[in-house]
């Protein structure tokens, strides 16, 4: 190849690389434009913290710039939003959602946060049914009932079963707002979150039995299968109780043993005193000499010889 030409070359890529360092350079130095205004809606923003059960006021919420995608749900009139009960805490210069507000005309406090289709029950508590008062708005119980069973012999005493499985506590006492470190509460009354056939039998027991709270891991949904247990069933360990085929509760007790049949005198006997073998005697033998010969006869038992 050509020197000359070769030498050309490298030239030109010099001249190539540093005009293009110059350039970079050049842009990296050159003030940056403004940028084009980003197209933007108003929508309604919450003003400041808003807490669950609070009715929205003209002051709570305001019209505001929101920049990019509208959130699904969000309003362009304060008036939509006024008057209107908030079910989910709503923090400031937040848009306010549809989905966290209570319908037009619910109103606030507790009944608005009671979804469609399910009732609000509530029923007495102390320390001890209470757990301590760990029993906060939020939390997840399991309600145990104990007494004695109609119509039966009760001859194990108290019973105790569980009644009803993870069910939400809604509120304790007037407070509906749960507590995010988890301290407890000393009230007199619980809300809890059940449906209608579970606000029956919750309303049933608080009068005629006596009921215990038992708390749970609120993310353990889990439905444990006991068939609860009884006075008399601490002390003989016999077990749970079990249920009898075409009942709907519990058997107090399980099904007795067939009782064994006594054995008479004579089978005791028998079995006491072993049958004899009878014992064979040795044969009758007569030894007969004649000359200088000598034989034997053997007499059975029955007198024939051999």
């Amino acid at each position: 190849m050509n020197k000359r030409f070769v030498g050309v070359l490298i030239f030109a890529f010099v001249v190539a690389s540093v005009a293009s360092l110059m350039l970079y350079r050049l842009l990296l130095n050159r003030p940056t434009a403004a940028k084009a205004a980003q197209s933007t809606v108003q929508i309604v923003l919450a003003t400041r913290d808003i807490e669950m059960g609070t009715v929205l006021k003209e002051d709570d919420v305001k019209l505001a710039d929101w920049p990019g995608a509208v959130p699904t749900g969000a309003s362009a009139k304060t008036q939509d939003v006024v008057g209107r009960g908030v079910t989910t805490p709503i923090f400031a210069k937040e848009p306010v959602i549809d989905s966290r507000l209570a319908p037009k005309g619910a109103g606030g406090g507790l009944a608005a946060m009671i979804p469609p289709g399910m009732r609000a029950v509530a029923i007495r508590v102390n320390e001890v049914v209470g757990v301590a008062g760990f029993v906060t708005p939020g939390m997840r119980v399991d309600v145990l009932i104990s007494g004695n069973r109609p119509g039966g012999e009760n001859r194990l005493g108290t019973v105790t079963r569980t009644l009803l499985q993870n069910i939400e506590v809604l509120s304790a006492g007037t407070d509906f707002k749960k507590d995010a470190e988890g301290k407890p509460i000393q009230v007199q009354v619980v809300n809890m979150l059940v449906t209608p056939d579970q606000a029956e039998q919750l309303s049933l027991a608080n009068n005629q039995t006596q009921i215990q709270l038992v708390l749970r891991n609120p993310l353990d949904h889990e439905v444990a299968k006991t068939g609860g247990t009884a006075v008399g069933l601490l002390f003989n360990g016999s077990g749970k109780l079990k249920m009898p085929a075409g009942d709907t509760t519990d058997s107090s007790e399980p099904a007795p043993a067939r009782p064994r049949r006594a054995p008479s005198a004579r089978t005791e006997a028998a079995v006491a005193m072993p049958v004899p073998v009878p014992k064979r005697e040795a044969p009758f033998v007569m030894e007969i000499i004649s000359g200088n010969k000598k034989a034997e006869t053997k007499f059975a038992e029955g007198g024939e010889g051999k």
